[in-house]
């Protein structure tokens, strides 16, 4: 059952996702959990964390290992909110963030998490400090976002895959962006052994199944990991989710914006085309002109000041979209992946005096920044792909504008998530915005 301590009554699906995590817990194992964004995966794992407690505290256990708190890894966006839904969900436990390094804190990790049942700390600060962490008796670590340790051969996987807990649990709705080794790096955090080294899962899995399409491996990879991993989509639990509506605006260039990017495709496709020949030594070359010609799609002034007065046709339209959203007393998350393009949005609300929230990776009080929206004294937040684009609850938002297409569809599917999950009663409408005949088309 529920725990006693949990302040919220859980959908059957969550219910269900809670007592496997339960059964994982009880038998030593590590587990992902990936069900769909906005499912409520931190309301499953903290109702774990509770049932943890009230068992050891019923089984009389011995004091310092129930003593031990869960250690929660996170993007530096959401430690605040993991902080401010174990006070939600489970009042009866005490949350305690870490934001700063020892060296800005001067106090020690052992001080700080004294008495406290949830840790919060971001993947910078766990990879900073990763000594004083081990040092440290914990009850259980959770990676929230767990796609942060998608790369075996990264500091922050090595990390996870190091720390001394009896239990680790990953929580990502996006377990696989781009290939059958992020998979392996998650599952080898939480399940260590389930498979072997990455060059075997390499040869024996990932290459088959990406690049000869061998069905047999692939239903024999899926029977392995299905124990270990609970995925449901909100096709299937949440049907009561209200409809999200997706539609492309195409954005015709005003002619001296398409004069200009012209020049500069004109520029870079004859660089590009002289270096293919020996294109593993100018990957970053290649890259670069590729994402020059993103920014002159979007806006010719983000590739050189010098086109200042240069409007962007991107822009021209968004204001117009903005006028009507507003007027009719919506709210509207406003996305991008170029913080200087941002700016040139947040400049014209600041000379409309529309008053506006914006979060980027330099954002210093992001709660606060994330409580004004959700209040509702602000109905416009612009939000950059890389500090928002995961665990943010903004069901405040009715709209979702994507100012420029992203390489990766499951990391645009994060962001528009953020408005279209649990909790929200209103259809969502999201916008995506594509500039004709450039690379984003």
């Amino acid at each position: 059952p529920a725990p006693a301590g949990l302040d919220a009554t859980m959908r059957e699906y969550q219910q269900e996702g809670f007592e496997w995590l339960a059964f994982l817990h009880e038998h030593g194992l590590g587990g992902v959990l990936a069900d769909d964004m906005g499912l409520g995966k931190t309301l499953q794992a903290l109702a774990l964390v509770q049932h943890v407690r009230e068992s050891a505290e019923a089984a009389d256990a011995d004091p310092a290992r129930s003593a031990a708190p869960f250690l929660v890894v996170a993007p530096t966006s959401v430690v605040g909110n993991w902080a401010a839904e174990v006070r939600r969900f489970t009042p009866g436990l005490r949350a305690v963030t870490v934001t700063e390094t020892l060296a800005r804190r001067r106090t020690p990790l052992s001080e700080v998490v004294a008495g406290a049942d949830v840790v919060v700390t971001s993947y910078a600060l766990f990879r900073l400090g990763f000594e004083e962490y081990r040092g440290q008796a914990w009850a259980g670590l959770i990676l929230d976002e767990a796609q942060f340790v998608k790369n075996h051969q990264s500091v922050a996987y090595q990390c996870a895959r190091r720390l001394d807990a009896p239990f680790k649990l990953a929580l990502t709705g996006t377990p696989l962006e781009n290939n059958l080794m992020e998979l392996w790096s998650i599952v080898s955090v939480v399940s260590p052994g389930l498979f072997p080294t990455p060059g075997r899962f390499q040869d024996y899995y990932a290459k088959p199944i990406e690049k000869e399409g061998y069905v047999s491996r692939l239903d024999q990879l899926r029977r392995r990991i299905a124990p270990f991993m609970l995925r449901r989509t909100k096709e299937d639990v949440a049907k009561d989710l209200p409809e999200k509506q997706e539609q492309v605006v195409d954005v015709v260039l005003n002619s001296r914006h398409r004069a200009l990017y012209d020049a500069y495709l004109q520029r870079e496709r004859t660089k590009v085309l002289g270096l293919v020949d020996e294109f593993g030594e100018h990957r970053f070359e290649v890259f670069r002109s590729l994402t020059v010609l993103r920014q002159a799609s979007l806006d010719v002034s983000l590739v050189d000041s010098e086109h200042e007065k240069v409007p962007s046709s991107k822009l021209e339209v968004l204001y117009e979209m903005l006028d009507d959203i507003l007027a009719e007393g919506h709210s509207v998350l406003i996305f991008s992946q170029f913080t200087q393009f941002l700016g040139r949005v947040r400049d014209h609300l600041d000379r409309k005096d529309v008053d506006y929230s914006y979060l980027d990776g330099r954002t210093r009080r992001r709660a606060e920044t994330i409580e004004r929206f959700t209040s509702g004294e602000t109905s416009v937040f612009l939000i950059s792909l890389k500090a928002g684009g995961f665990g943010l609850n903004l069901t405040a938002a009715d709209y979702c504008i994507l100012l420029d297409p992203w390489w990766n569809p499951a990391a645009e599917a994060q962001a528009v998530d953020r408005a279209h999950r649990i909790g929200q009663t209103r259809n969502v409408n999201v916008y995506r915005m594509v500039s004709t005949d450039t690379i984003e088309e």
